[in-house]
């Protein structure tokens, strides 16, 4: 019975102490945690002192903490608002600076809080200009001078300018005027009652894919296309770019000389209805063509495509980046097996190209042409029909000494494969 006893004493003990604890635990004020905080670099650097956000570069940019794509936008905003920054208030809508950045960067700014009159200082006001008219004008009249004073920029005016003589000389419509990207939609509310010119585009200008001087206003005299210049085209009521595109189509592609007032006609600015007006004063100079001809000594039907220089290229009448395209395509190939390859030949004239690989003859017995178990590592990787596919071949030719297994083993789509034996034999 003791011994019961003392071990019923001892359990009520602990459960006292365990009690005891627990009040005594539970008793206690709770304990305040200190508060957690993140410490974070600065992205403003220690040393930073006062300074011109004018004359930093990209580096001194980044090094202000501006990610790449930050520092192109901070660049380019400064392009559009004139290439400086004319106050505090104006960098801080670039919406590549935060506004914590921008809390950071103010104090050091050396830049006034709003901008100031151009007089009083260095910084530059670049505010938009309002589009000021007070009275009715043809826009057809104007000269960058005059688009200036109204309110655009010195690169707005030249653009409209540069529109106006795309559309031949003159804008015929408000409907045409308001096509003008430059010319803004708010913009284009205000000029639109002062505009001097019809609403709708008449049907001769629309029927007409190209442009040109109302015939009343031209003096139509005999001339000679052949002779004639730059100026003289303008003269007969083409604008400057068409007048340019002209000379060129003769110089270029007709090797000089029009043959005929037909060969006038097939130059894409003369439309239908401009060539009927031209034709009776026509007078092409019949000698000066003989000597023209004359001069051009390649008998074309004879002439290989595989061994055609530059210069008998463009005596054809292709243009320089036509034909270095067909001779520079032409030697990355080692030479061409079909004219299909020329035609697929980028930036050329398809129309000449056309006509010249209906008229030359194509010689391919001096293209080289290996088998895929012998070509040289060298040519598999600098053709171009092969380099994507060259260390495949040379690593599969390595245990593979049969060429039917290793076209197999390339896996290559039909039209890649077709290509690629055109130089195989």
């Amino acid at each position: 019975m003791r011994k019961n006893d003392y071990r019923k004493l001892a359990l009520m003990g602990t459960l006292m102490i365990v009690l005891l604890a627990f009040q005594n635990y539970t008793g206690r004020e709770k304990e305040t945690f200190p508060e957690v905080r993140f410490i974070t670099e600065t992205s403003v650097p220690l040393n930073l002192t006062d300074f011109d956000p004018n004359e930093l570069d990209a580096k001194q940019w980044e090094h202000l903490g501006f990610s790449e794509k930050q520092v192109a936008t901070l660049l380019n905003y400064k392009k559009i608002v004139g290439g400086q920054f004319s106050s505090k208030a104006q960098f801080k809508k670039c919406y590549a600076v935060s506004p914590e950045k921008f809390a950071e960067l103010e104090s050091y700014l050396l830049l006034p809080e709003t901008p100031k009159d151009n007089s009083s200082g260095k910084f530059k006001n670049y505010e938009k200009k309002e589009i000021i008219v007070s009275r009715k004008f043809n826009p057809d009249g104007f000269s960058a001078a005059d688009w200036i004073k109204i309110g655009f920029s010195e690169k707005q005016a030249e653009a409209i300018l540069k529109y106006k003589n795309y559309l031949g000389g003159s804008f015929a419509s408000k409907e045409k005027f308001k096509e003008c990207f430059i010319i803004s939609s708010e913009n284009y509310s205000k000029l639109e009652p002062y505009i001097l010119l019809p609403s709708k585009t008449p049907d001769y200008f629309k029927n007409s894919t190209k442009n040109y001087a109302v015939k009343s206003n031209i003096q139509y005299r005999n001339f000679d296309p052949n002779t004639t210049d730059l100026e003289g085209w303008k003269a007969l009521g083409f604008s400057e770019r068409q007048a340019q595109t002209i000379v060129n189509y003769r110089d270029r592609n007709l090797g000089g000389s029009f043959k005929t007032p037909e060969d006038l006609q097939k130059c894409f600015v003369i439309s239908t209805e401009k060539f009927q007006e031209l034709k009776p004063y026509i007078k092409l100079n019949s000698d000066l063509n003989k000597k023209k001809e004359a001069r051009q000594e390649t008998d074309f039907s004879k002439m290989d495509l595989n061994s055609i220089t530059f210069k008998q290229l463009m005596e054809f009448g292709l243009d320089e980046r036509s034909a270095g395209s067909i001779l520079g395509f032409r030697k990355k190939l080692g030479g061409f097996v079909n004219k299909q390859q020329i035609m697929d030949t980028y930036n050329i004239d398809k129309e000449i190209v056309q006509k010249l690989i209906s008229t030359c003859q194509l010689n391919t017995s001096n293209v080289a042409k290996y088998s895929l178990t012998d070509a040289p590592e060298e040519w598999l990787n600098s053709h171009p029909y092969f380099k994507y596919s060259a260390d495949k071949i040379i690593f599969y030719r390595t245990s593979n000494f049969d060429d039917a297994k290793i076209w197999k083993m390339l896996k290559l789509k039909p039209e890649y494969e077709t290509r690629m034996k055109l130089y195989v034999k």
